[in-house]
């Protein structure tokens, strides 16, 4: 695609498309789990990994769908912090006129119970702006964790595990559907953060820094054939993504 070209795409109508069908896979997942009646404690393992087979890849194809929302947003960098002034005590502290004594009083100390706090709701995570990077084990490569002579027990498929976890990535990954472009703009300003971080590291460094939102190779959840309807959708907005950090909106 030449830049005349990517000029001329129709990168909202593209953005739209992918939500759309995001938004049926998400309803697929909801259902699967059972938020659609208030969700469950526990679900058979054999669940989770079907319900996981399908959520890593909508998220993977979410996140490079926030990348493409993101497209002409410019963010101002952050302004520096000013730095605290020191308090008296540190000050003499510092100049060597006071020096503090940690004592321990232990069944001195006069003993008072606290009253329980009252439970807060658990607040939903954010959804994650970039890829989990890849875990590399060098101890496997020097021979230092040899693989068990007995062998690995398979998961029993008929476990019942917690839920909580994987319901929560959903109601994230729904929330991120219907909010691109609020993601868009955090994506922004997170990519003006790590670039001023970068400036303050190598100030002589000059022009664009790469993005650090998508991984290299293969995006997580990405399958080498295209089973289910999510797999399409990934492909093809992993491309548009890497299509649009190539070449970003500057009008």
């Amino acid at each position: 695609m030449t830049t005349a070209q990517t000029h001329m795409f129709d990168w909202p109508g593209a953005v739209a498309r992918n939500r759309t069908e995001l938004l049926r896979i998400v309803a697929v997942l909801v259902f699967m789990a059972g938020l659609d009646e208030g969700g469950n404690e526990t679900m058979p393992r054999r669940a989770w990994r079907k319900i996981v087979r399908l959520l890593r890849p909508a998220e993977s194809a979410v996140r490079r769908l926030i990348v493409i929302a993101a497209r002409g947003i410019v963010v101002a960098p952050p302004k520096p912090r000013p730095e605290r002034a020191p308090t008296a005590i540190e000050v003499m502290q510092a100049k060597g006129l006071l020096t503090i004594h940690k004592v321990d009083l232990g069944l001195a100390r006069f003993w008072r119970p606290e009253e329980a706090a009252p439970e807060k709701p658990s607040r939903l995570p954010a959804f994650a702006l970039a890829d989990a990077q890849r875990r590399f084990d060098t101890l496997v490569w020097d021979g230092k964790r040899p693989f068990p002579k007995g062998g690995v027990a398979p998961a029993d498929d008929d476990e019942e595990i917690d839920a909580a976890p994987v319901s929560r990535r959903i109601e994230a990954l729904r929330r991120a559907l219907d909010d691109l472009d609020g993601h868009a703009r955090r994506l922004a300003r997170r990519e003006a953060r790590l670039a001023a971080w970068d400036r303050e590291k190598d100030p002589k460094r000059k022009g664009a820094y790469p993005a650090r939102t998508l991984r290299l190779g293969p995006p997580p959840g990405q399958s080498r054939k295209d089973v289910f309807a999510v797999d399409e959708v990934l492909r093809e907005c992993h491309s548009l993504a890497l299509q649009a950090l190539r070449s970003p909106d500057t009008s």
